[in-house]
């Protein structure tokens, strides 16, 4: 069969498109200006004529919408519409967007009341039930569309722009000798000066109109809408419990000055959340973290609540601390006893102890269970856990801490204290040093004929030719320490060795390590390579569990073995 060649649009037939778009946009538009004026701001009226709130909170709110109301409805709308009816005759709109200019300073009114406007209506919706009522009443109408007064009071910000939209548009299909030319040329002119002053506050009310949305999504609930409020970051994110290894689907909203952490909930008609916790931007801080089982888990620490988070990349991390940066309030990550009881602690995860981070006594199933400090999230022996103070962040209630966090919040020096108590050479804090390390990670790890067990692994910056070597990665003490000068390395595979396995000899002493691959190994035979001469890598400004530099510097030490 021949196919029906598909005709092409003329040029004429363009502009009877643009034309009848702007007459079918203006209908619409003049319905939101009938429900702004004739529903919202009469209803609230009436009502503060019995003096239920001030007439003029109501004014101030709606500004001058009568008055565009009244010019579009009476005057511009009827125009269109009559000309639409006679286009045959009479192709053109400019001379009637002509007839628009001389009113656009009404807009100019609107646009600069409109931040002042968005205040006024969340203090009375917040300060009068009354005032919120009628609102909420209206909204439910069917006219309404399911949206809040905020949204239809965007819409007069929003038009002007769209003018000069659809005039452009209509420019570039007109024919140079048209009749229209010159007037839709003008009408051009003066609407995109006016387009131009609007401009910024159409960039305040989308930034205010995903504000709205995401108000709706929290159910209405959340104290968000504001114009000095800015979303910088939403998605999705993994919640790492506390105690153990699980993680729960969660949703976070990053704006300028707070994080809300969200849990999904069931909805037929679109994305709804619930806020399980608020956390201001004012002294938040947040750090890498390292966790076997997900990677690129980081937490997140506020005067509210600490977490610890899991992004499928870096970007959402990386987001929030630059963020922080950007804020006058940021401070550094550091730990700051002063903030004691202050903040939410990390709970540090059962899994990544062996043993009591305060006695350093193993725990067992049966005479030493773990426990954790309301104030620093260590975990603790029943022990080391039985003293009682008041947290700030807890609301003041009596919560179980651990003995140094009871000293340092009530003021009880302990007796350990007062002799000066010194550390023992392993007794290093495996976190103190993870977290400022050349290199660390999980390896197999074999001494002479003894079984095979996973340790936790840490080249330290301040020890950079020692290898510590600890159960897990938050022991406050290692299980023993090599000190790496003079080493023989040996890459060489035997067949008893599991795959990525390499050895570090020297006399009699011999101790086997296992990667989880090939790749991995060689990051830390270059480490280890260099160390066993005195050379160590340059420390990288920021450590991550796998990373290193290529920059190496000698180092002139004395070894003492252990």
């Amino acid at each position: 069969m021949n196919s029906i060649p598909e005709q092409k649009e003329t040029n004429e037939q363009k502009l009877y498109k643009i034309a009848n778009e702007l007459l079918q946009t203006e209908k619409a538009y003049v319905a939101r200006l009938n429900l702004l004026d004739k529903v919202f701001y009469a209803k609230l009226i009436e009502e503060a004529r019995k003096d239920t709130f001030p007439m003029d909170v109501v004014k101030n709110i709606f500004s001058n919408i009568s008055s565009i109301h009244t010019f579009h409805s009476q005057f511009l709308l009827p125009d269109l519409e009559k000309r639409m009816g006679e286009w045959t005759a009479t192709p053109r709109i400019g001379d009637i967007l002509q007839k628009l200019t001389p009113f656009l300073k009404m807009y100019a009114e609107y646009v600069k009341n409109f931040d002042h406007a968005m205040d006024l209506l969340k203090q009375w919706t917040d300060r009068s039930p009354p005032f919120k009522a009628i609102i909420l009443e209206i909204q439910r109408q069917e006219a309404c569309g399911s949206l809040s007064l905020q949204h239809h009071m965007l819409e007069p910000v929003q038009r002007v722009p769209r003018y000069e939209m659809l005039l452009k548009d209509y420019l570039k299909k007109l024919p140079q000798d048209h009749i229209d030319q010159r007037d839709a040329e003008k009408s051009l002119e003066i609407i995109a000066m006016a387009a131009t002053h609007s401009n910024t506050a159409i960039r305040k009310t989308e930034n205010l109109k995903k504000l709205l949305e995401i108000y709706e999504m929290l159910g209405e609930e959340e104290d968000i809408v504001n114009p000095s409020n800015e979303l910088i970051k939403e998605g999705h994110i993994l919640k790492l419990a506390a105690r153990n290894t699980s993680a729960m689907d969660r949703y976070l909203f990053l704006f300028n000055n707070m994080l809300l952490y969200c849990v999904p909930k069931f909805s037929l008609v679109g994305q709804k959340f619930t806020v399980r916790t608020r956390i201001g931007i004012e002294g938040m801080k947040v750090m890498e973290t390292y966790n076997e089982d997900y990677p690129h888990t980081f937490q997140v620490s506020g005067k509210e609540r600490t977490l610890e988070l899991q992004a499928r990349y870096r970007a959402f991390q990386e987001t929030i601390h630059i963020s922080l940066q950007k804020n006058e309030t940021f401070k550094s990550a550091s730990k700051d006893i002063s903030e004691l009881g202050k903040r939410a602690p990390r709970w540090i995860r059962d899994n990544e102890v062996t043993m009591c981070m305060k006695c350093k006594e193993p725990f067992n199933a049966i005479t030493r269970r773990r426990h954790h400090c309301r104030a620093c999230g260590y975990v603790v022996c029943w022990k080391c856990s039985e003293y009682k103070a008041t947290l700030e962040y807890d609301g003041n209630k009596m919560s179980k801490v651990c003995k140094d966090c009871f000293c340092i919040l009530t003021g009880h020096i302990d007796s350990e204290e007062r002799e000066g108590k010194k550390k023992g050479i392993l007794e290093i804090e495996a976190g103190q040093f993870s977290g400022n390390s050349i290199m660390c990670g999980f390896l197999q790890y074999c001494e002479k004929n003894k079984p095979w067990q996973k340790v936790w692994c840490v080249i330290p910056q301040k020890e950079a030719l020692v290898l510590y070597l600890y159960r897990a990665p938050q022991d406050v003490k290692a299980q023993s320490t090599i000190p790496l000068l003079g080493y023989q390395v040996e890459d060489s595979a035997r067949p008893t060795d599991p795959p990525a396995s390499f050895r570090l000899s020297q006399s009699k002493s011999v101790h086997s390590f296992a990667a989880e691959s090939e790749d991995l190994k060689q990051r830390w035979l270059k480490v280890i390579r260099m160390a066993v001469t005195g050379e160590v890598p340059k420390s990288p400004e920021e450590n991550h569990s796998t990373e290193i530099t290529q920059e190496p510097k000698h180092l002139h030490v004395v070894c003492i073995v252990y």
